[in-house]
Formats: C-alpha cells, sequence, structure tokens
C-alpha cells in the first residue's frame, strides 16, 4: 500500500519547499529516538517522506506515479526501505538537513564528516609579549630585543618527527590515506562512514623511528630572541604583528601569529592626543602684556615661539609639524602649547604703585 507523504508531514500537496523543510524539521525533533516520547520507527517514516518531497525530481515522480511510484523508481533505490542513501553519496536524504538539526549528531553517523576525515594540520597558537618603552622612543621608533618562550620547530628532524636517516613507511593500512572505511548500525540502519586509520591514527605514514630531540612531535619548547622595530608614532597599548612568528603548527601546520602590546611610559614634559603633543609655558604678566620670546621643549629639541603682546592666559600657540609622526600616513601632527599667564603675588611697594597706575590709566 503506498504511503501518503504528504500527510505524513503534515503538508499540503501545493506545499513550497521552505514549508516541506520547516515540517520535517518540526516533526523529526518531535520524534527522534534520543528524546523523550521519540518514536524510531515514526522518525524513519518522516525522513522517507522528506528524502521524496525534499526532492523536487522525485517529488514531481511521486505526484505523476503516486502508488506505482516505488516501481517506477526501482532503479534509483526503494525509498520505503532506506536504500536510497547510497552510502550517503547525496542521492537521498539532505545531510546538511540532519547536520544542521542535530548538531553533534550529525557528525557522530558522519553527516557533518569532522570527525570521520584524516588528521588535518594544526595551525600552531598565537602568542603575545608585552613591552614597556619611553615616550620619545614611541614618537620616532627604535628596535628592540626581545625574548620569549615559544613551541617551534623541532631543529633535528625539520618537523618530520623522525630521527635524521630513518625509515618512514607508507601505511598499508590506509594506502596512505589516513581514512578507512568502516560499516556501523546506528538508529537510521546500516551506514558506510570514513574514520581516522587506527594503525597511524590518521597520519597515512608509520615513522620507524621517532626522533629523540621531540620524541616524534615534530615540535619542541624553546626560548626566544629576537630584534623587533617598534614604528614611529605607535600609541600606548597598541599592538604589532608578525605573522608566522607565533609557535609552529603540528602536523606540518603553519606558525601562529606574534603580538607584541607595546605599553608607553608617562612623559612629564609631554602630554600626547592623538598625534598632537600638549604643553604648557607660563609667562609673566608683563610679558603677555609687552608681548616676548620663549623657548619651548618639543620632542625635536628647543624651539623659539613668538608671544605677542596682550595674550591671554590659556591661549594656545601651534607648532606646525612638530608632534607625533603619522603611523599609517606621512607628516606629523602639531605641537600645542598653552600659555599661562602668572598673577603677580606678594608686591612691594612700587609695583603695587606702578599697577595702581596702569590701573587708573585703562
Amino acid at each position: 500500500m503506498s504511503k501518503d507523504y504528504y500527510d505524513i508531514l503534515g503538508v499540503s500537496k501545493t506545499a513550497s519547499e521552505e514549508e516541506i523543510k520547516k515540517a520535517f524539521r518540526k516533526k523529526a525533533h518531535q520524534y527522534h529516538p534520543d528524546k523523550g516520547g521519540g518514536d524510531e520507527a515514526k522518525f524513519k517514516e518522516i525522513n522517507e517522506a522528506y528524502q521524496v518531497l525534499g526532492n523536487k525530481d522525485k517529488r514531481s515522480q511521486y505526484d505523476r506515479f503516486g502508488s506505482a511510484y516505488s516501481n517506477q523508481a526501482g532503479g534509483q533505490g526503494s525509498y520505503g526501505g532506506f536504500s536510497g542513501f547510497e552510502g550517503f553519496s547525496g542521492q537521498g536524504i539532505n545531510m546538511d538537513d540532519l547536520s544542521d538539526l542535530f548538531g553533534g549528531f550529525g557528525d557522530m553517523f558522519g553527516f557533518g564528516g569532522g570527525s570521520s576525515r584524516r588528521k588535518r594540520s594544526t595551525r600552531g597558537s598565537d602568542v603575545q609579549v608585552n613591552i614597556t618603552i619611553p615616550f620619545m622612543e614611541s614618537v620616532f621608533g627604535v628596535e628592540k630585543e626581545i625574548k620569549f618562550y615559544k613551541t617551534s620547530t623541532c631543529k633535528d628532524c625539520t618537523g618530520t618527527g623522525a630521527e635524521k636517516g630513518s625509515e618512514v613507511l607508507t601505511c598499508k593500512n590506509c594506502h596512505g590515506s589516513g581514512v578507512v572505511t568502516q560499516m556501523q548500525r546506528t538508529i537510521l540502519g546500516a551506514m558506510q562512514m570514513q574514520v581516522a586509520c587506527p594503525n597511524c591514527q590518521g597520519e597515512g605514514r608509520i615513522i620507524t623511528k621517532p626522533c629523540k630531540n621531540c620524541r616524534g612531535t615534530g615540535l619542541f619548547k624553546d626560548n626566544v630572541t629576537m630584534t623587533v622595530k617598534i614604528p614611529a608614532g605607535i600609541s600606548d597599548q597598541e599592538m604589532i604583528r608578525l605573522t608566522g612568528q607565533g609557535e609552529a603548527g603540528a602536523k606540518g601546520g603553519g606558525a601562529g601569529d606574534l603580538y607584541i602590546k607595546v605599553g608607553v611610559s608617562h612623559d612629564n614634559n609631554f602630554k600626547r592626543k592623538g598625534d598632537d603633543i600638549i604643553s604648557k609655558t607660563t609667562i609673566s604678566f608683563p610679558e603677555a602684556a609687552l608681548g616676548t620670546k620663549v623657548d619651548i621643549n618639543t620632542v625635536d629639541g628647543l624651539v623659539s615661539l613668538k608671544i605677542p603682546e596682550g595674550t591671554q592666559s590659556g591661549k594656545v600657540f601651534i607648532l606646525k609639524g612638530r608632534g607625533v609622526p603619522h603611523l599609517r600616513a606621512k607628516g606629523r601632527g602639531d605641537h600645542l602649547v598653552e600659555v599661562i599667564v602668572k598673577t603677580p603675588t606678594d608686591l612691594n611697594r612700587k609695583q603695587r604703585q606702578l599697577l595702581e597706575e596702569l590701573k587708573k590709566s585703562t
């Protein structure tokens, strides 16, 4: 007796592909054998229905032939018995749907394939080193020697894991592929799966004599000393990334990256804001009133600054191009000088008289 796949999924014959997929997922969740109240027979029936209705061509044949569908599809497998899976070659149920639906369960049965494949090379870990430099070195750049501890490629075996001159054999069990095919029984029936070769642990090769220095791992821990260039204009807590200078990867995997976190020490003379430098200079009341010239301490040395007459306290003067070099562009920031006018205190009689006269004249 022919099954009504539309009725099994609870959808109409005019249902869209998206509606069919949603119905399948909902019912598969409901009847999954691993869940409380699950029903293995119902679960298989739901998968059988979706196997047909979820495929445009098979759905068309089912709609056309109805009860005769099983016989008409004979060359493509008997869908009622799940033989249409054909070793999970993609001809049957949509593996992406099951993998998304059951997460790790999918990998267990080969839907995702992540755990069944040959062992992959592993990228090495990233390494971070923290250093602190003086303010002036952050402005103009500097070269620093750093020391750190990391996993490196074994120098004796160059990462192969085998003693020099020893023989490395191709695994006879998997013929060098690192994987073997096994038949396993699951709730969905017998399934053909690829798993890591137990003889070579997925390597595809057999090391007859492991390297003594690294004990066959191809890696060893090492103290590393290297000189790094700190670019001009680097900011406090900024990172420098050196690609491939981190820890070595396993099984021929690429090396990680080295990150250098740069701290910049406080400077008593200068304050940085972006790529500008800010400082203050103090002048007397007469100098502010009459004008003067003062020497300003910049990162380039002393620079003469003309203070015009009538300058008010808090006035900011700009020394163009005397700031911090732009890290990712040409040119430099500016040096901003704030003028502080010092108000006189503890005046003597003559000073007081002069100020009184000035006060009367203004």
